[in-house]
């Protein structure tokens, strides 16, 4: 059995927060290899990695029993990014980044690119720029003995902000450009699998909201999704469209079954979210080799839970992992130039160490000299006593001749004299308004201080409390760019769910007030 596995993790170095942290003693690559283990799969890709290969550490990259690959961002750090994981005993014999072939090095490519003459060359370079698609190509063998080919497609597709129509177009450019490679690689007789975060919720049951949003059906994404794929499930017949969303093939009417939850509103507890990632098999494929395709949504970790599907098939891994393989980078290969390099002791010539002691010597001889002219020119101490010469430090402190001194047997009277005398009643009575002076200062000066200190921070003002359930809001900030972009707002503080659930989240608004 070949089981695949994908996951868009929001960040590779997130779920390893919370791994590291229930155990401290782990290092990274201890605790990425536990989220590998815990997936339990022979290849496991991920999507939004988040990383660019100047941050990219060798615990991430490279894990024991592992070979991995890596397409990073181009343009932003901290952006996009996939990886495959693939275990030992499922080292694939090409891998490629990237769809156009513009970042192929020619040296264990997966190849079959297809005709793309309907895009330019600055078009497909900024496609492929953003780091949003990886290729693994694998022999795999069928339970009658056949050796095939096996290509999976690793992508995050983009997503289209309704405040900015070019990344729809550059979203609807990407999917066209997919598709013509898993085609092109069809055409050449390999089996295709494409998985990853699509970013797209195709039916209405892959959406918790449908019937509320406008033009569900009309969108261009789900059009591309349609013309994709086939619905026929996993019958035989007539196929039009190459591709199989594997988990309709097994689970054609199941409600709820969602991947992507705002991690903001809090919409997973109430399971308030749409199916964004799929595990996409060629039509053959799926029919004649796919036992099952799941869902781990109690997995956490990310704002998505991990999609897979299990194969009949067995792996059959290359000799050697194609140059892709991060374990061939410089930086992990131990082949890059690091500066203690630079630092380490090199042979000298043995005349030109000769001249350096002769040289040395020298030196030495002559500060000799010249230390001993400098003591010749100093005063002896028999020579110090004249008039000119430097006066001692103590020579200040002498008093002085012309001032006349105290006759030392004038005494003055003490002050203890001049005071009439207290008796013992007065000097308690003395040491009582004392006592309570100095209590009442110290009293006055706290207060002083504490009503300064209250007027000056006056501390958080109370939370208003919702409409609907009468429970204390929580602050929010716009984000957004306009009028608006900064201000803060009180909501509901539950997480968000269909509005005909009462224990979801209800539509209580209110702007902050400026301080």
């Amino acid at each position: 059995m070949l089981r695949v596995v994908s996951w868009n993790i929001n960040g590779i170095r997130s779920p390893l927060q919370g791994m590291v942290y229930e155990e401290p003693s782990n290092c990274a690559a201890m605790a990425m290899g536990r989220i590998l283990d815990k997936l339990d799969a022979d290849i496991v890709c991920l999507q939004e990695t988040k990383v660019t290969r100047d941050v990219l550490t060798e615990p991430l990259a490279i894990i024991e029993g592992y070979n991995s690959y890596f397409s990073f961002s181009r343009n932003r750090s901290g952006y996009s990014g996939v990886a495959t994981f693939c275990k030992d005993s499922a080292t694939p014999m090409a891998a490629e980044e990237g769809l156009s072939g513009l970042l192929a090095t020619h040296n264990g490519d997966v190849g079959c690119y297809g005709n793309m003459d309907e895009f330019t060359q600055e078009e497909l370079r900024a496609l492929d720029s953003e780091g949003r698609a990886l290729l693994t190509q694998h022999k795999i063998r069928t339970w009658e003995g056949k050796q095939k080919t096996l290509t999976l497609i690793n992508v995050y597709c983009p997503h289209a902000d309704a405040g900015k129509p070019e990344r729809l177009t550059f979203k609807m450019r990407f999917y066209r450009l997919l598709q013509i490679r898993a085609e092109a690689l069809l055409a050449a007789g390999s089996h295709v699998i494409i998985l990853g975060d699509l970013n797209t919720a195709h039916c209405p049951i892959d959406h918790w909201d449908a019937v509320n949003l406008e033009c569900f059906e009309e969108d261009p994404g789900r059009k591309w999704m349609d013309g994709l794929l086939s619905n026929l499930g996993c019958q035989a017949g007539s196929h039009v469209r190459p591709f199989i969303d594997s988990y309709r093939c097994f689970q054609p009417k199941q409600e709820g079954a969602f991947t992507c939850w705002s991690a903001v509103s809090g919409a997973r507890h109430l399971n308030y979210g749409s199916r964004l990632d799929y595990v996409l098999g060629d039509r053959t494929l799926v029919i004649d080799t796919f036992q099952d395709s799941f869902l781990l949504p109690e997995v956490m970790g990310s704002d998505h839970c991990p999609v897979g599907a299990v194969l009949s098939v067995s792996s059959v891994p290359a000799k050697q992992c194609p140059p892709l393989c991060t374990r061939f980078l410089p930086e992990f290969a131990g082949t890059q130039l690091k500066i203690l390099r630079f630092l380490v002791h090199h042979k000298q010539d043995p005349v030109f160490k000769q001249s350096v002691l002769r040289l040395g010597k020298q030196t030495q001889v002559q500060m000799h000299q010249n230390k001993a002219r400098v003591r010749s020119t100093r005063l002896r101490p028999n020579q110090t006593g004249s008039s000119r010469g430097q006066k001692s430090l103590t020579s200040y402190f002498q008093p002085s001749s012309n001032r006349p001194q105290a006759s030392p047997n004038l005494e003055l009277p003490s002050m203890g004299a001049l005071m009439t005398p207290k008796t013992p009643e007065e000097e308690v009575m003395a040491k009582v308004v004392e006592g309570q002076v100095g209590a009442s200062e110290a009293k006055n000066e706290k207060e002083i201080q504490t009503s300064f200190w209250k007027s000056l921070l006056g501390g958080p003002l109370p939370m208003p409390l919702c409409a609907g359930h009468r429970e204390p809001c929580v602050m929010r900030t716009v984000k957004k760019p306009g009028p608006n972009l900064g201000r803060h707002f009180y909501m509901c503080a539950r997480p968000r769910g269909p509005p005909t659930d009462p224990s979801s989240r209800c539509n209580f608004f209110l702007w902050s007030r400026p301080s």
